[in-house]
C-alpha cells in the first residue's frame, strides 16, 4: 500500500518590522499587523499543502529588538518543535543579521529555524513582504534544510545565518553572504540547497541584556579616545579595525592591557574575508596584535562577533574556551575544536 505522507506543519512567529508595518495617522509607517494578517495576505500558501499556524510574539520595530527577546523566542521555538516541522520568524530587517546568527547560536535541534521580513512595507507597491513569507514557508518546510540551524530567507535566496549581512538600506536584495554566498535558492516553490554546511556551533546559554560589549569602529588617525572612555565599564570588547586587522600603533598598548582583563576580538570592518595571523609585522599589525593577547574574529564580521562574545559571556565562559570558540566559528581552526558538543547535527 502506498504510505500517506504527513503534510508539513510550520509555526509562524511575528516579531514586527517592516514587513508588518502600516500607514500612521501621525505619518510615516509602524507595526501594527499580527501574524495571522501576514498570513493571510500571502496568495499561494493553502496550495503548498503546508499546514500553518501563527504566534504574535511581539509587535515591535527591528532596531528596538533586544537579546532578551530573542533568548526568549529562542526557548519558545523549542516549544513549538514537539509539533513543528520548521519555524519562520518575521522581524524587522535592521537587525536580522543578528538576530539570525544569535537564534542559530540557542537552537539546538535539526529542524529549521528561518527568519524574513521586507524591505518595502505593506502599503507600497511591490511590496516583498508577502513574496518572502511564502518562500520562508516553503523552506521550513523542506526535509532538505534539516541540519542547517537558522537560515535567512530573502528575495527567493536561502542564506546561512552565520555569514548573511544586509548590505543595502532600501534594496529588496540587501541581503548577501559575502563569505561563501547564499546556501540555495527558492525554485518554482521549493527550496535546493547548492551547498549545505557540514558543522552546527551552538552555545548552552540563555543570555540576557546585563554584558557590556560594545564595537569599537578603528577609523584613521583614532587617537584612542574613545578607546580609553570605554576600558573600565565593558565586559567585553569587538574591534572593527582596519583591512586585515590592524589598528594605528598609539591604541597598541591600551589593548594589551585590556586584554589581560577581558576578552577582545579583533576584527575587520571590510565586510568579506578573514583577519590574518601572520602576514604583517608592524606594531598594531594582526601579528603583533595576536601576540598581545587579542582574539581573532576569522571570518565573522564585528556584529556576528559581537553576539557570539556576549552569549559566551552569559555562560560564563573562560577565555581558553572563548579563544577555541572564536578559532573554530571563525574558520581559522579545525570545526571539531568548537568546544560543546554538536550532535544536533545528525539525527536520532
Amino acid at each position: 500500500m502506498p504510505t500517506v505522507q504527513t503534510p508539513a506543519h510550520v509555526t509562524v512567529f511575528g516579531l514586527g518590522g517592516t514587513i508588518a508595518m502600516t500607514t500612521a495617522p501621525s505619518g510615516g509607517v509602524v507595526p501594527a499587523l499580527s501574524a495571522n494578517q501576514l498570513l493571510n495576505a500571502v496568495p499561494g500558501v493553502t496550495d503548498t499543502g503546508i499546514t500553518v499556524d501563527v504566534v504574535d510574539f511581539r509587535q515591535v520595530p527591528g532596531a528596538s529588538l533586544t537579546i532578551s527577546d530573542i533568548t526568549a523566542l529562542a526557548a519558545a521555538v523549542q516549544d513549538r518543535l514537539a509539533d513543528a516541522d520548521g519555524v519562520v520568524v518575521t522581524q524587522g530587517t535592521d537587525t536580522i543579521e543578528e538576530t539570525a546568527f544569535l537564534l542559530d547560536l540557542l537552537h539546538t535541534s535539526a529542524e529549521p529555524v528561518v527568519v524574513t521580513g521586507a524591505m518595502r512595507n505593506p502599503s507600497l507597491a511591490g511590496a516583498d513582504g508577502p513574496a518572502n513569507l511564502l518562500a520562508a514557508i516553503q523552506t521550513a518546510a523542506a526535509p532538505s534544510t534539516r541540519h542547517q540551524g537558522c537560515l535567512v530567507v530573502f528575495n527567493d535566496e536561502i542564506h546561512a545565518a552565520r555569514r548573511v549581512r544586509k548590505t543595502h538600506t532600501t534594496s529588496t536584495a540587501t541581503f548577501q553572504s559575502p563569505n561563501g554566498g547564499p546556501l540555495g535558492y527558492i525554485v518554482e516553490g521549493h527550496p535546493r540547497l547548492l551547498n549545505r554546511l557540514t558543522h552546527r556551533f551552538t552555545v548552552p546559554a540563555k543570555p540576557g541584556d546585563d554584558s557590556h560589549v560594545p564595537i569599537l569602529t578603528i577609523t584613521l588617525g583614532d587617537d584612542g579616545f574613545t578607546l580609553h572612555a570605554l576600558a573600565d565599564h565593558i565586559d567585553g570588547l569587538v574591534l572593527a579595525a582596519v583591512g586585515a586587522g590592524h589598528v594605528p600603533a598609539r591604541l597598541v598598548p591600551t589593548l594589551e592591557a585590556l586584554a589581560t582583563k577581558i576578552p577582545v576580538i579583533l576584527a575587520s570592518r571590510a565586510g568579506a574575508g578573514p583577519v590574518l595571523e601572520s602576514t604583517y609585522g608592524f606594531a598594531g599589525s594582526e601579528r603583533d596584535l595576536l601576540a598581545r593577547g587579542l582574539i581573532s574574529a576569522g571570518y565573522l564580521d564585528p556584529i556576528k562577533a559581537r553576539a557570539l562574545l556576549h552569549t559566551l559571556l552569559s555562560s560564563g565562559t573562560d577565555k581558553l574556551t572563548i579563544n577555541a570558540a572564536f578559532g573554530a566559528a571563525g574558520g581559522y581552526r579545525r570545526a571539531e575544536t568548537w568546544p560543546w558538543s554538536n550532535d544536533s547535527s545528525k539525527d536520532h
